[in-house]
């Protein structure tokens, strides 16, 4: 994990958040729908984008081809996202994240289904998605490309901007300003806990954001 992942992952998304909003920046919020496997875990990485497409009357060698070739060309120290448009087959299973994980992919967003989940749980391979399936890719799903601006919900995901996802959720900070963000999120992180503290000690709510600016 590169230093802005680590300093990322010790960040939490509300003040991510309200950090991003307050520098004036707009849909960056993930589809709430999009739940972790892992929910105690934090996910933060630069993103590897795939985009996909639906052909039901694709060949199976050649969706197993296609696929095995996207595996390959994952990154390691990057979180596989991945915009399949499609709602009906699985779009991660367990050899899947096994190559990924071996690779050192740092987990997966999926705008989609996933499947073996007790595998990727076993594994501890960190995966978000929409929901899980049985049916796999086999006859029905291609690539069609990587490394490309996608699009999940209201949030424009290019290549390399990070994200960072929590019990909260998952949202999307551009590679242009991550160092900015994760910046002021630790500053926003350390004027919360000043406000804790006052708050714990009896201060009014009020007083302590006129003090501290922060609530």
């Amino acid at each position: 994990m590169d230093p802005t992942s680590e300093r990322l992952a010790q960040c939490y998304t509300g003040v991510v958040h309200d950090v991003m909003r307050a520098m004036g920046m707009r849909d960056f919020t993930l589809p709430a729908e999009l739940r972790p496997l892992f929910p105690e875990r934090r996910l933060a990485g630069p993103a590897f984008t795939i985009d996909g497409r639906v052909d039901p009357r694709a060949d199976p060698h050649e969706t197993l081809l296609a696929w095995t070739g996207l595996l390959s060309k994952a990154k390691p120290g990057h979180l596989w996202v991945s915009q399949p448009n499609d709602r009906v087959v699985a779009h991660m299973g367990e050899l899947s994240a096994e190559t990924l994980k071996n690779k050192g992919v740092l987990g997966c967003v999926a705008d989609g289904y996933v499947r073996d989940v007790d595998f990727l749980i076993a594994m501890g391979f960190e995966t978000w998605s929409r929901g899980c399936t049985p049916r796999d890719i086999v006859g029905y799903w291609l690539p069609r490309a990587v490394d490309v601006d996608i699009r999940i919900g209201d949030v424009i995901i290019a290549p390399g901007d990070y994200l960072l996802g929590d019990r909260d959720g998952l949202v999307r900070i551009p590679q242009a300003r991550v160092a900015e963000v994760v910046e002021q999120a630790e500053l926003a992180i350390a004027a919360e806990n000043k406000v804790r503290s006052a708050i714990l000690r009896g201060v009014d709510p009020q007083q302590a954001y006129l003090e501290f600016g922060k609530f």
